[in-house]
């Protein structure tokens, strides 16, 4: 028996991503109870995109709500990641759970490359003889590779207050920084300060976030450009 329309363009769908159409179905009907639940909201399509691939990691609804831990952006906050993934610019993050999570399938389609140095033998001398948080020092380190590139933070405040201190000291600019720290000390005015600066972010309010919250943002941001070649 043929396939019908809406099951050929499930099909091409799911080998563009590399899925199964098993795996696509159950993501996309993952999306359609999102969308029910949360009805009305004010974030642009491209925006509602990534919030939603955020609450689909998490299954925390309150993502999507600006008055509690609602995810927000800079003006030009996609369009700044855009231009990086074009340029192939390098992707830091600050752990090992962050650089789990992003599909390494999409880094290949654009070319560009991950750095997570938390546990490069360097940063971890630095970081004893210092008596700083190895996530801090991590960030100091990869400066060069972060200059103009995208900064994905989803565990460590330190590491989001780096950052900070060094585009505020002109050190190292990113394209674009996704501040997104989970925790009770530190995350919620890191945040705050990210929201402040003169860099592109994409961050939330509030003390939530984390490892799978900020790997969603940058996988929604590289299917996102991905898709706008085809």
């Amino acid at each position: 028996m043929s396939k019908s329309n809406d099951e050929l363009k499930r099909t091409f769908r799911a080998k563009s991503r590399d899925m199964s159409e098993a795996a696509l179905g159950i993501e996309e009907n993952s999306m359609k109870i999102i969308e029910s639940e949360i009805g009305i909201h004010d974030y642009t399509d491209a925006q509602w995109n990534i919030v939603r691939r955020v609450i689909h990691a998490t299954a925390d609804f309150d993502f999507a709500k600006p008055s509690t831990n609602g995810i927000i952006f800079s003006t030009n906050a996609i369009e700044s990641a855009f231009a990086a993934f074009k340029q192939r610019r390098h992707i830091v993050v600050d752990v090992d759970m962050v650089l789990s999570g992003i599909n390494k399938k999409s880094i290949a389609k654009i070319g560009t490359n991950l750095i997570c140095n938390i546990s490069n033998k360097d940063v971890v001398e630095i970081s004893k003889s210092q008596n700083e948080t190895r996530s801090k020092v991590a960030m100091r380190y990869s400066s060069k590779e972060l200059d103009g590139g995208i900064v994905v933070i989803g565990n460590a405040p330190t590491a989001l207050y780096e950052i900070i201190k060094m585009v505020n000291e002109d050190v190292a600019v990113p394209a674009l920084v996704i501040g997104i720290p989970v925790g009770f000390v530190s995350a919620s005015e890191s945040k705050l300060e990210l929201s402040k600066t003169k860099v592109e972010f994409i961050t939330n309010m509030g003390r939530k976030g984390g490892s799978p919250a900020a790997s969603s943002i940058i996988n929604a941001l590289m299917l996102m450009y991905i898709n706008s070649l085809n």
